[in-house]
């Protein structure tokens, strides 16, 4: 009895901690959220300065006013096809825990779409898409008006090996200049 009452306080832990106010924005005419709480802010696109070795998901380096920030695609993160950068294209720079605290990282999306206001009762745990499919990444699904927005945990994004070698491309590439 005392388990099951540990099972269903975490889940409803669980739920209360993915309600809340979401960025939702556009890559490949899905949408996608994160919590607004990760967001710093958002710039559009600017010159991105590549950066050698790196991943393919992985679009370089910008300088946000004297402070250098790794910039990754997430529509090839996602394994997405690649699209030309358009008018509306912005990367969203958000705030991710990494191995040496808090890093600042920029995500280039299609567009941004708006803030919402998700509540826990409209959040639904992530369907298994099978074994060899790693969704760890995926905070929930919303349903929302009918449709439903796919709800990212940016902390799960990038794994750990990837997030510390941004964040020491980053320091590098500072150091270099």
């Amino acid at each position: 009895m005392a388990e099951s009452m540990e099972t269903m306080n975490q889940a409803v832990k669980v739920m209360a901690e993915r309600e809340g106010k979401y960025l939702t924005f556009i890559l490949a005419k899905e949408e996608y959220g994160i919590s607004i709480l990760k967001i710093r802010e958002i710039i559009g696109m600017m010159p991105i300065t590549s950066v050698p070795q790196t991943p393919e998901f992985v679009k370089g380096v910008i300088n946000l006013r004297g402070k250098v920030i790794p910039v990754i695609d997430l529509r090839v993160k996602f394994k997405m096809a690649a699209t030309a950068y358009s008018d509306r294209t912005c990367i969203i720079v958000v705030e991710i825990q990494g191995a040496a605290g808090h890093i600042h990282m920029g995500c280039v999306v299609d567009a941004v779409s708006e803030v919402l206001n998700i509540r826990s009762r409209d959040i639904e745990d992530t369907p298994n898409f099978g074994a060899n499919l790693d969704a760890s990444y995926i905070l929930g699904m919303a349903k929302m008006e009918g449709d439903v927005k796919i709800l990212l945990d940016i902390n799960r994004v990038l794994n750990a090996d990837e997030v510390s070698s941004l964040d020491q491309t980053a320091n590098e590439n500072y150091k270099n200049h």
